[in-house]
C-alpha cells in the first residue's frame, strides 16, 4: 500500500522516434520532386526553395527569441513548412512573394496559436491560400512546357476551359512535363517520396488513398465525361491532388487521430476537392479543400472517439 503511482500527462504510449526525425524524413521524401522542379525550370525555383525555407526557419527563431520562448527550429517543422510552401508556388514567381508567405505561415498560422501541435490548419497551405488571394496573378502564372496547347495553363485549367483531351498526354503528366507549381508536376517523383514515407511508417496510405479514390468517384459521377478514363486520369495526374494527398492531408497536427475519423476526413476532402474543381471558378481546389476540412477535424475526432472499455454507449 505504500507504493506511489506516478501520474503524468498524455501521451502515455511513447515512441523513440522524435519529431525532428519525422520531419527530416518528410524533407527527404520531397527531395526528388524538388530536384525535378529545379532541373526542369532552372535557377529561380532553386532560389525560391532556398529563400522560403530560410525565411520560415528564421521567422520561427526570431519570434521565439523575441517572446523568450524555447528555440524549436531544431525539430525541422519550420523547414518542412517552408519547403511545402515553396513547392506550391509557380516556378517563375518573384522570390519575395513566397518569403512573405513563409512569414505568414510561421507567425500567423503557427506561432500565434502556440506553435507546433496547436495550429488548426496546415501552415503551408494556409499561407498558399493567403498568397493566392493577395497575389492571384503571380500565383497562377505558369511556364510553358511541351505542347502549345498548354501554353500558360495547367492541364486542369485547359480541360476546364473545354480543351481537347486528345492534346493531353497522360505520360507527360505522370513524368512532369506539364505546367504547374515547382513540386506538384512530377507524379513519378511524388510517388517515390510517398513510398519512402509509407515504408518508414511516417504516414499511413489510408487517408491519401481514400482522398484520391473519392475524387475519382466524384469525377466519374459529376465530371460530365461519363466513365472516360482519360479524363479521370487527367484530373488525378494534372494538378496537385497527389502532392496534397500524401504530403499535406496527412499532416499529424491537422488530420484526425481516430480510424473512423480518418475515413470520414478522406471522403470529405475528396468531395470538397471535386466541388471546387468541377463547380467552382478555379480548375484546382486541393489547398482550399484541405484547409477547410482542417477546421472540422476537432469535431470529427470528437464524434469518432471509440467508447472506453467497459463503458456503455449513450442509449438516448
Amino acid at each position: 500500500m505504500n507504493k506511489m503511482l506516478n501520474l503524468s500527462s498524455n501521451p502515455h504510449i511513447r515512441d523513440e522516434v522524435t519529431t525532428a526525425e519525422i520531419m527530416r524524413d518528410v524533407v527527404i521524401a520531397m527531395i526528388p520532386t524538388t530536384l525535378y522542379g529545379i532541373i526542369q525550370w532552372g535557377f529561380n525555383p532553386a532560389l525560391v526553395v532556398l529563400c522560403t525555407v530560410a525565411i520560415a526557419v528564421l521567422s520561427e527563431y526570431l519570434y521565439e527569441k523575441c517572446m523568450k520562448l524555447p528555440i524549436t527550429i531544431g525539430d525541422w517543422s519550420a523547414a518542412v513548412t517552408g519547403l511545402i510552401l515553396a513547392l506550391n508556388c509557380p516556378p517563375d514567381i518573384p522570390v519575395w512573394i513566397p518569403c512573405v508567405g513563409a512569414v505568414f505561415a510561421i507567425i500567423v498560422i503557427k506561432m500565434l496559436y502556440g506553435g507546433l501541435g496547436k495550429n488548426w490548419m496546415n501552415p503551408a497551405l494556409g499561407a498558399r491560400c493567403f498568397l493566392l488571394i493577395s497575389f492571384a496573378g503571380k500565383m497562377t502564372g505558369w511556364t510553358t512546357i511541351g505542347a502549345d496547347a498548354l501554353s500558360g495553363a495547367t492541364p486542369l485549367a485547359y480541360l476546364k476551359a473545354g480543351g481537347d483531351m486528345a492534346k493531353i498526354s497522360l505520360f507527360d503528366m505522370f513524368l512532369g512535363r506539364i505546367p504547374g507549381t515547382i513540386g506538384e508536376v512530377s507524379k513519378l517523383c511524388l510517388l517515390f517520396g510517398a513510398a519512402y514515407l509509407i515504408i518508414k511508417k511516417v504516414i499511413s496510405p489510408k487517408i491519401p488513398l481514400i482522398y484520391i479514390g473519392t475524387v475519382a468517384v466524384f469525377t466519374l459521377l459529376f465530371g460530365g465525361h461519363g466513365f472516360d478514363m482519360t479524363y479521370l486520369l487527367s484530373e488525378i495526374l494534372g494538378g496537385g491532388l497527389i502532392f496534397g494527398a500524401f504530403f499535406m492531408a496527412t499532416d499529424y497536427v491537422t488530420s484526425p487521430i481516430t480510424p473512423k475519423g480518418q475515413i470520414i476526413y478522406g471522403v470529405i476532402l475528396g468531395i470538397m476537392t471535386g466541388l471546387f474543381r468541377l463547380f467552382g471558378g478555379s480548375a484546382e481546389g486541393v489547398s482550399y479543400a484541405i484547409i477547410l476540412t482542417n477546421i472540422i477535424v476537432p469535431v470529427i475526432n470528437l464524434k469518432t472517439i471509440p467508447a472506453a472499455f467497459g463503458k456503455e454507449g449513450d442509449k438516448k
